[in-house]
């Protein structure tokens, strides 16, 4: 009997020193990974395993825990003070936030594998300074919303700081969760937005610089996103009458102006730096960012500084159009730069448009766009940039939508009697046409050069054949009357002559987008017999315009033939292909 007691109490001493060990592993696992050999027995991998396991901190879990809630209790604390008035509010406002930036250096001091340690020091720190802020601001009625906000954004912008060579990712993301979250729900609570922007500029240059300078933070969008709805929020109301906004503390009009170009200066930097400086390709991110803070500050300028506003910026949008085209030819012209090059030439282009529908007036914006479209395609077809081509037929389609020409097209083929041109619509169907040859210079070399034939030939051709049909329905009316049977033969008559020309023209120089719009030319002839003539009731001109059809559907193949015997046998045959 004493020697099974003997033998009990000996493995109960065992096991306890065994659970001693294994408690003092939880809670020292670095010292006892020194102190104790690691058996033959174990092999590498089992190590490298364990030693990434999630929750191996510097400390427990629950040490952790125990500890922030500690710091929990300590803000409960303060705030019992604050309310007591045993202390003066001021105090106890310092303290708070002297309390909570303690913390916040906590989440930044401790190991490097302690992760969990340091974001629930980091959550800790900013829990304290928000219940602190919203209780001093909206309870007690201690601090002013600029006071509250310019608290808020500096100690996000310290967290930054004070985390950028230990645990960033970790703090940086506490930062700005808490910090934007805070920042739109105190703009809300105390019907002050504009300080509450400003703190979230300062988080979004914080983070910005972040990303330029390496640091892996993924919390652009986050800040970026509250920036813009707080942005939109206060231009919103404030452009609102007056009776619909008086729960809203009044924004001076020169702040209202400022906010929108302070986003767009920060994103359009930072997009300038990545691409230009570090050599990046720039992200959907930057970009999208980018167009909406150029967005809010047009809104923005056009709703509080009228007439002059509209000036000012069109003629910043033309500097600016002018700058990211030189940014394009010099900087971006290398292949892997690709992206960046399509991404400023497409930016310069709206800001282009846009600078000419601000400041210039009908006349001079049809002009001004025309002779755009000119330049830019003569300087693309000499540069072989293929980017530069398609924005001058943008320009074109721009100038064409201001002049008029698509009303006068669909009333040249739709309305009783065609309407007089004026001389803006001519010099944009010359435009047209100028572009087109400019632009056939070149052989097609891909799709995309044949997408751009098709779609500027349709634009000339389209504006030719509006002009040939007025031009020859003013003729007929120096002899006659002309009725609507009148105008819808005249207008397949015209239609078929054209037809014929795109057939012969496109096979003659092999420039098949021609081929193609003769044909497509065709089927637009079907339908207009079918919706025009037809209903005329005119039986003697619906024959008419049946016949020239029939004629024009017999001779399109025959004209082609024709032009690819001139072509084999003409002086061009010898010619390389133009």
């Amino acid at each position: 009997m004493m020697d099974d007691l003997h033998d009990t109490l000996a493995r109960l001493i065992a096991t306890v020193e065994i659970l001693e060990r294994r408690v003092d592993a939880l809670e020292h696992p670095l010292q006892i990974q020194r102190s104790i050999p690691v058996p033959a027995a174990i092999s590498s991998e089992s190590v490298q395993a364990a030693s990434t396991l999630p929750f191996q901190q510097g400390d427990g879990v629950f040490s952790v825990v125990g500890k922030a809630m500690l710091g929990i209790a300590g803000a409960y604390l303060l705030r019992a003070v604050a309310e007591s008035t045993t202390l003066p509010r001021s105090v106890v406002v310092a303290i708070a936030i002297a309390y909570a930036a303690l913390w916040l250096v906590a989440a930044t001091r401790v190991r490097a594998e302690a992760w969990f340690a340091s974001v629930t020091y980091a959550a800790t720190s900013f829990l304290i300074i928000v219940a602190m802020l919203w209780e001093l601001t909206l309870r007690f009625k201690v601090l002013p919303t600029a006071v509250t906000a310019g608290i808020l954004g500096a100690f996000v912008v310290a967290a930054y700081a004070l985390a950028w060579k230990r645990h960033f990712v970790a703090v940086a993301w506490v930062a700005t969760a808490a910090g934007c979250t805070a920042a739109l729900v105190l703009s809300i609570a105390t019907h002050d937005l504009a300080p509450f922007i400003m703190a979230l500029l300062a988080t979004a240059i914080a983070s910005e610089y972040a990303a330029a300078s390496n640091h892996s933070v993924r919390t652009r969008l986050l800040v970026a996103a509250s920036a813009d709805i707080a942005t939109w929020a206060l231009i919103y109301i404030c452009s609102r009458p007056e009776g619909a906004r008086v729960e809203y503390k009044e924004v001076s009009g020169g702040l209202l102006l400022a906010l929108g170009p302070i986003l767009l200066l920060i994103y359009g930097s930072s997009a300038t730096v990545q691409t230009m400086l570090l050599r990046r390709r720039i992200t959907f991110f930057e970009a999208a960012q980018t167009l909406v803070a150029f967005l809010l500050t047009s809104w923005s300028v056009l709703v509080f500084w009228s007439g002059a506003g509209a000036t000012v910026l069109g003629a910043l949008c033309f500097i600016s159009a002018v700058t990211g085209y030189a940014m394009v030819f010099i900087c971006f012209g290398a292949a892997s730069q690709q992206r960046n090059y399509h991404v400023y030439a497409a930016g310069s282009a709206a800001l282009f448009l846009a600078g000419a529908y601000l400041c210039l007036s009908p006349v001079w914006l049809v002009l001004c766009l025309g002779l755009a479209a000119i330049a830019a395609t003569i300087v693309g077809v000499q540069t072989d940039r293929l980017t530069l081509e398609f924005h001058g037929l943008a320009f074109l389609a721009a100038s064409a939508f201001s002049s008029g020409l698509p009303v006068f097209v669909v009333r040249a083929f739709a309305a009783t009697f065609p309407s007089s041109p004026t001389w803006l619509v001519w010099f944009v169907s010359a435009c047209a046409g100028l572009c087109y040859a400019v632009e056939r210079r070149l052989q097609a070399k891909q799709w995309k050069h044949r997408l751009l034939y098709i779609l500027s030939a349709t634009f000339a051709v389209s504006a030719m054949t509006a002009l040939l049909v007025w031009a020859t329905a003013r003729l007929a009316a120096v002899s006659m009357i002309p009725g609507a049977s009148h105008i819808a033969v005249i207008r397949t008559l015209t239609t078929c002559l054209i037809a014929l020309g795109l057939a012969y023209s496109g096979s003659r120089w092999r420039w098949t987008e021609l081929g193609w719009l003769a044909y497509g030319t065709l089927v637009f002839i079907a339908s207009k017999l079918l919706f025009e003539d037809l209903r005329q009731g005119r039986l003697e001109f619906t024959a008419a315009s049946i016949f020239l059809y029939a004629i024009t559907l017999l001779s399109v193949p025959r004209i082609m033939r024709l032009g690819q015997k001139a072509r084999m046998t003409g002086p061009s045959a010898t010619l390389p292909e133009p």
